[in-house]
């Protein structure tokens, strides 16, 4: 471990003063790991020489092919900073878009951060996610702006240039910090004003005269000051990590107050600025730039960097260098100055007089808090869960903050550990399993158990040459080794060998879990509790008995279970290292854990401790893949790989479809191959075979357009085709009269039974709707889980910020779903499908049916609820219907993939008074067969009766049926309701004009001016727009901003590296659903369209390429020639 012992490393972890968890942030290629390297070196861990080429926390292979960083990693660090000492743990994060998940396991577990801004490229579209990220968090930033040694190589700038467009560069990056901070602020005045009106309620006027005033009031009183970056505060350093030069203000401040007699602190405060100095009268002077002066910042500071690289890199003035390198005070060796490679003897020079860890280590320990500095408002926004505030949590809950602001390591402090991430080490790069050299004790005990051994085996006629085989590599002590007799031995060494191969398979990649203790010691082998993402403190404190703890496990407790943290570590990069108990504050590696904990879970010898909030990542899943073993005999293993895959992986999800495919869903691209590389060598260890990504679509229905397709007025043929063409459809389908499609697009069915009849019509939800309804799926999620609870009869308790959300979401609906059409829709909500939180709609047309609203929650939904006990009967027929609505939302007749943006209003739903004579006795049979009955309920009921509990038919409809039977609600009838229900949703789709949705990219590509066309050809051919591009100031970089299909992304960095000469790279963030604006079904009607695209429409239409192929893969019938020209020749060769 070089110069700091593990020893030194345990006894910093007990003072968390001196402690602090920092991660390093920035956009891809920014310089992250060089600059981890440079603070690496300086801790004699690698060669300073190799900083910056070794990438030493790049520990994976494909990390060091590639030249990105794909997984986060940690390191500890000692800096004696006076006389104080200060333990750094380091976390380097990806920059890559496809891994940000791993930047948010990274700032969870961290109290600073580095933001590192490239000096050329400036503020990228990643800078801007990992700000946000941190700002989330709650962690304060610092900034290192790098690469400064390309505005003087590459881009020739001037010192004053360079001062200019450095300048510019903070104040990109203090914009953002800005708009968060200001979003922030102004969300919080709302939320006060809402209390403020609810507590006065008084006039209108004098209210809205105070919010005026309070607004602006609002951002002046905050103080923002510590938030914005700044060299005069110290917490800005720029740097050339890999020429290992860095500095911050106040090393110059200090170097300058020495030789020039002025006081550091005024230096500090002009250095950076509009100040220039006035030589005649020995002053510092404001308006450098009025005067046409050089800043100080330039003339003292830049000038300098400037004069070195001319000297050494452009001009290899080997007099001036000599002058340079006497008047710093470095030592140089020869070598260095004699090597062909002037960059190598800029470094040596650079690393003396500049070297980059100090100042960023300094800047570090003085700006970024200590794990004592935690917020109380960081702490309660961790610990408030799901729907729950703070202040609601029992008051056990609430004790364990001061836990954690005091972050003691007193033996009565609960342990509190979040794991953020597991991730697989192999399990011969364990410390204990590490080989280490012997000490001359263990080589004569050896010896010794050896001869005792081959003695034995004389004595009992053995052949020697067994002695050679014996499975001893484990250095054991004799007492273990000793044998007790010849034949036992023989016997033992068999089994031993046996069981080895197995065993080795079995445990090749061991999970450790990246964790950090927010209080209290974690001891090895303690066991503690795990506490699941649902997991209710409420509830396990009064269901456990006083003073439990996790060794008398209590497995009744929902989503609470208890485990033992075997071994602890200490993380350095690539290696571990062993410990026995790690104090507050430390960030740590825990082995043992993989049985209890997938992804991230909450630890705590407390069970009043809630779980933490989840992680917030900023790039969802898109791609998926589906994955089959080469040779099928190894799918146990497969299956085995993906699950340990989807443990390490923190963004990585994996599932099987009802077809039975193992799907892997992934982040983008690289992110895909690198877990199939990961599942191919590491998990399954088998050859595997990945499907082209399944791209998902969506299904939706247009408004009828005005216009044809040669931009004609629409005349009434085409209309009439559509209706003809469902007819038709429908005839062939089921017989006619079970079936009617009027012309507007109402379809009324009944059911093969005859005993109901629904109608139903499918409307098209405007744009902003379905966007509202996609964003808000975990509020619609909660809605209906309080919806639940209500209909069974319980209580639960929602927070305040939860109902003010569900509130809000209505009132938005209401304004959203305006004009005739939409009166009163909000309140008639039925459901939202699929799965009961997406962005579809269930509308309750039918006359006369009063049903508990979908907002009951809200207080209004108490008189529907008393109607309800008027008709018991009819309340599993109310869930039926919408079980059909969430079957038919799942899968489209399009392509079987999930709706968007459609609302079926059910504007009749009748039930017959009684079932004709030949249904009565298929009635009574199955009221007799208990197994037909529990069938059924399985597959009608799906949300069982439960959940319809408060709903109710209008009293004529009570009325109507009197005589059927309670218990027939699971009979045929549910089911053929909810069939009924489902293909009425599917006919009324169809009658509407459909169109696929496709998922988007947006893409930031970054490019020079002279490969700009080429940019555009790539997004051209692959139906890509470019929504705005803007030039960089001061350089000739164009930052581009596109959108892009999912479906034509696939191979689109490579194309672009290729064609561009790897000029232009492009970030791909999952962005929206678009609507492919051409009808997939569309064949010419009029004369016009004939005339202009011929009889068989030659033109590719992009929708229906995209529908046959998800019909190709699913297995579904599609409407295609297959011999296309049936008149040609046709011969072997050619035989299509």
């Amino acid at each position: 471990m070089g110069h700091t012992s593990l020893d030194k490393i345990i006894a910093l972890q007990k003072n968390p003063a001196n402690i602090r968890n920092l991660c390093i942030l920035a956009h891809v290629d920014h310089g992250k790991t060089t600059l981890a390297d440079c603070l690496v070196a300086s801790n004699g861990i690698i060669s300073s020489r190799l900083a910056g080429k070794l990438r030493y926390l790049d520990s994976r292979e494909d990390e060091q092919v590639r030249g990105i960083t794909m997984k986060s990693s940690a390191i500890s660090l000692h800096y004696s900073n006076g006389d104080q000492e200060y333990l750094l743990n380091l976390i380097d994060s990806p920059g890559h878009v496809d891994f940000s998940s791993e930047v948010s396991t990274a700032v969870r577990l961290c109290d600073g951060a580095i933001v590192i801004v490239d000096a050329v490229e400036g503020v990228c579209p990643q800078t801007q996610v990992v700000l946000r990220q941190a700002w989330l968090e709650n962690i304060r930033p610092v900034l290192v702006i790098n690469k400064i040694d390309r505005l003087i190589v590459e881009l020739k700038l001037t010192s004053q240039e360079a001062y200019t467009h450095l300048q510019k560069i903070l104040e990109q990056v203090n914009a953002v910090t800005g708009t968060l901070f200001t979003s922030k602020v102004l969300e919080e005045r709302a939320e006060k004003e809402k209390e403020e009106e609810k507590e006065k309620e008084k006039g209108s006027e004098t209210s809205s005269g105070d919010q005026v005033y309070d607004w602006s009031a609002g951002l002046e009183e905050a103080d923002d000051s510590h938030l914005y970056f700044s060299p005069d505060q110290g917490n800005v350093v720029f740097a050339s990590a890999i020429d290992g030069w860095g500095f911050s203000i106040q090393q110059f401040a200090h170097i300058y107050s020495q030789r020039m007699g002025i006081k550091a602190e005024v230096l500090l405060k002009t250095l950076w600025g509009d100040f220039y100095l006035n030589a005649k009268a020995k002053k510092i002077m404001k308006g450098a730039q009025a005067k046409g002066k050089k800043p100080l910042f330039v003339q003292l500071v830049l000038d300098n960097i400037w004069s070195l690289y001319d000297a050494v890199v452009t001009r290899r003035d080997k007099e001036k260098v000599e002058k340079v390198v006497t008047s710093l005070g470095v030592k140089v060796m020869a070598r260095d100055s004699r090597h062909s490679d002037p960059k190598v003897l800029l470094s040596a020079i650079c690393s003396q007089w500049l070297p980059v860890s100090q100042a960023v280590l300094s800047m570090v320990c003085e700006k970024l808090p200590s794990p004592l500095d935690i917020a109380a408002e960081r702490v309660e926004k961790l610990m408030s869960v799901g729907a729950r505030r703070f202040d609601t949590l029992p008051k056990e809950t609430q004790e364990l903050k001061r836990a954690f602001l005091q972050c003691s390591s007193k033996e009565n402090a609960p342990v509190i550990v979040f794991v953020s991430k597991m991730f697989a080490v192999d399990t011969k790069a364990l410390p204990q399993n590490r080989q280490r050299p012997l000490t001359q004790e263990e080589i004569a005990q050896r010896r010794a158990l050896a001869r005792q051994r081959h003695a034995d085996r004389m004595a009992a006629g053995q052949p020697a040459e067994t002695a050679d085989k014996d499975p001893d590599h484990s250095g054991s002590t004799p007492q273990e080794g000793q044998p007790a007799g010849p034949s036992t031995a023989k016997i033992e060494s068999l089994t031993v060998k046996e069981s080895k191969p197995g065993e080795e398979e079995e445990q090749k990649e061991t999970f450790i879990a990246f964790a950090r203790v927010y209080s209290g010691v974690v001891k090895k082998g303690q066991r503690v509790f795990v506490l699941g993402p649902k997991y209710d403190p409420t509830q396990g404190v009064n269901m456990l008995p006083e003073g439990c703890s996790a060794s008398d496990c209590a497995s009744e407790v929902p989503h609470l279970s208890c485990c033992s943290m075997e071994s602890i570590y200490l993380l350095m990069g690539r290696e571990l290292e062993e410990l026995e108990e790690v104090p507050s504050g430390n960030v740590l590696g825990i082995g043992g854990l993989e049985e209890c904990v997938l992804k991230s879970a909450t630890l705590s010898t407390s069970p009043a401790c809630p779980p933490f909030i989840p992680l917030n990542f900023e790039a969802s899943p898109i791609v998926r893949v589906a994955v089959e073993p080469k040779h099928p005999s190894e799918m146990p293993k497969l299956v085995r790989g993906m699950r340990l895959l989807n443990q390490a992986d923190p963004c990585a999800e994996v599932l099987i479809q009802e077809t039975g495919e193992h799907v892997l869903v992934t982040a983008g691209e690289v992110h895909l191959q690198r877990c199939l590389d990961d599942l191919r060598d590491r998990f399954a260890k088998i050859e595997i075979t990945a499907s082209k990504p399944i791209i998902p679509f969506r299904e939706t229905v247009v408004r009828p357009p005005k216009v044809d397709m040669v931009n004609e007025e629409m005349g009434k043929q085409q209309k009439l085709a559509i209706i003809h063409q469902v007819k038709e459809e429908a005839s062939q389908g089921r017989s006619s009269d079970t079936l009617h499609v009027d012309p507007s697009g109402l379809v009324t069915l009944t059911t093969p039974n005859r005993l109901a009849t629904v109608s139903v019509q499918a409307i098209p939800l405007p744009q902003e709707v379905t966007s509202l309804l996609e964003s808000s799926s975990e509020l619609i999620r909660t809605l209906e889980q309080v919806n639940i609870s209500l209909r069974e009869g319980r209580s639960l308790e929602v927070s305040l910020r939860t109902l003010e959300a569900i509130t809000g979401l209505k009132a938005q609906l209401e304004s959203l779903l305006q004009g005739r059409k939409w009166r009163n829709a909000v309140e008639r909500i039925w459901a939202f499908g699929p799965r009961r939180y997406g962005p579809n709609i269930l509308l309750n047309s039918v006359e006369g049916y009063q049903r508990p609203s979908v907002w009951q929650c809200l207080g209004k939904g108490d008189k529907a609820a008393e109607a309800g006990s008027q008709a018991p009967v009819l309340r599993d027929f109310d869930n039926s219907i919408v079980s059909g609505f969430q079957l038919g939302t799942l899968s489209g007749p399009m392509c079987e993939e999930p709706l968007m943006g459609v609302c079926f209003s059910v504007v009749r739903w009748d039930i017959q008074s009684s079932a004709p004579l030949q249904h009565q006795d298929s009635l009574e049979e199955d009221l007799v067969s208990h197994e037909a009955l529990a069938d059924n309920k399985a597959a009608g009921g799906s949300e069982t009766s439960a959940q319809a509990e408060g709903t109710a038919e209008g009293p004529s409809q009570a009325r109507r049926r009197p005589e059927v039977t309670s218990i027939d609600c699971y009979g045929p009838v549910s089911g053929q309701l909810i069939a009924a229900m489902k293909e009425a949703c599917r006919h009324a789709f169809q009658a509407q004009p459909q169109r696929l949705m496709a998922a988007m990219y947006t893409c930031d590509i970054m490019a020079t001016a002279e490969v700009l066309g080429k940019v555009y050809g790539v997004l051209g051919k692959r139906e890509g727009h470019v929504l705005h591009e803007e030039m960089k100031e001061g350089t000739d970089m164009f930052i581009i901003k596109a959108v892009l299909p999912v479906a034509e992304s696939f191979g689109f960095a490579d194309e672009i590296r290729k064609r561009t000469s790897g000029l232009a790279s492009p970030q791909l963030v999952f962005s929206h659903w678009e609507v492919i604006s051409s009808d997939p079904y569309w064949v010419p009607t009029t004369e016009e369209e004939y005339l202009h695209f011929g009889e068989k429409a030659d033109s590719a239409n992009q929708a229906l390429k995209y529908m046959n192929a998800v019909r190709r893969r699913k297995g579904l019938y599609v409407e295609e020639k297959i011999v296309e020209h049936a008149e040609k020749q046709r011969t072997l060769s050619k035989n299509k």
